[in-house]
């Protein structure tokens, strides 16, 4: 044998040594999605070594594979000849590995990144595809992290930490978008506002810790009531706004009534005292004669006012 031969024998080994011992997955498959080669490391991720699964049809395999999405995008690549990539991002994973990593053990399985390479034949023709796959374990998983902690972050900058309640600034901001979205559509909205009655006195005589206690009591009777798309905030101190979407003044006349009850039924228990308490309630319609989402602010305001001078524990609706 001449050293040329003996070169390429060496060059061939060195190749094979290399692919099995790649950090990364590789199979290839033909037209019939027959595998034709099984690297180690989908033998290691697996527990399947190469003599098991070489000349095995990749589906009856693996019949946990997402068989259609899998057989389309092969035979995408094999008709663009072409290759294809799939991110973490799109599709989690391909094979569903465990994830073997200490850092990164609280993911339950490896995320992976996939490349699907045509290999051509020495007469030109695309027979086999090359199927890469990438462990992105460490990158997915603190890529998911990071936005969990900016969706808090996100969550606590609109968030009264007290009621649970949109805070009055991100409150503000939903109040002057539902007053734009009624400049554009013309779909009805209304708006109620409400305080504790004598709040003052239940921290007087209870201690503010009881007060707070009625706070997030109230708070709950609101955010059971409201729909989805209502909008419920904590304006300030014991005073709350709901805007109440795609509804008119009577309904949310309606609403408003119906909190008023809950309320007054409710006995709020701190220490070995039970509190009782009710609220004044005012409720403006949103109409044509409406100048801004302050004045819709200050309507509603009005009509509470106006509860409040009627005796307290009440619901007023604005008029001119």
């Amino acid at each position: 044998m001449n050293g040329t031969a003996l070169d390429e024998i060496d060059d061939l080994h060195w190749t094979l040594g290399l692919i099995q011992n790649l950090e990364v997955g590789l199979v290839v498959v033909d037209r019939k999605a027959c595998i034709k080669l099984w690297n180690g490391f989908m033998a290691n991720h697996s527990g399947l070594p190469a003599q098991d699964v070489v000349g095995e049809k990749l589906f009856d395999k693996f019949p946990d594979l997402p068989t259609h999405w899998l057989h389309q995008k092969l035979e995408t690549v094999f008709l663009l000849r072409n290759p294809a990539y799939i991110s973490w991002e799109q599709r989690p994973y391909l094979f569903n590995f465990k994830n073997n990593r200490p850092i990164t053990g609280y993911s339950k399985f490896m995320y992976q990144n996939i490349t699907l390479i045509p290999l051509t034949s020495p007469t030109g023709d695309v027979d086999h595809i090359g199927i890469l796959i990438y462990d992105v374990t460490d990158t997915a998983t603190g890529q998911i992290a990071l936005e969990n902690a900016n969706q808090k972050l996100k969550k606590l900058s609109r968030e009264d930490r007290l009621t649970g309640l949109n805070n009055r600034g991100y409150w503000e901001e939903c109040l002057n978008r539902e007053f734009e979205r009624y400049n554009r559509t013309e779909l009805v909205s209304s708006l109620v506002m409400f305080d504790i009655d004598h709040f003052k006195k239940v921290n007087d005589t209870y201690g503010h810790q009881a007060g707070d206690e009625v706070i997030r009591a109230i708070s709950q009777a609101l955010q059971i009531q409201a729909r989805k798309t209502d909008i419920a905030g904590r304006y300030g101190g014991e005073e709350f706004g709901a805007v109440l979407t795609g509804t008119n003044g009577v309904n949310a006349m309606i609403f408003a009534e119906r909190l008023r009850a809950n309320v007054e039924s409710l006995l709020v228990k701190h220490g070995e005292y039970q509190i009782n308490c009710t609220i004044s309630l005012g409720v403006s319609e949103l109409n044509e004669d409406v100048e801004s989402a302050t004045a819709w602010l200050e309507q509603a305001d009005k009509a509470l006012y106006q509860s409040k001078q009627n005796g307290r524990n009440g619901v007023t609706l604005f008029s001119v």
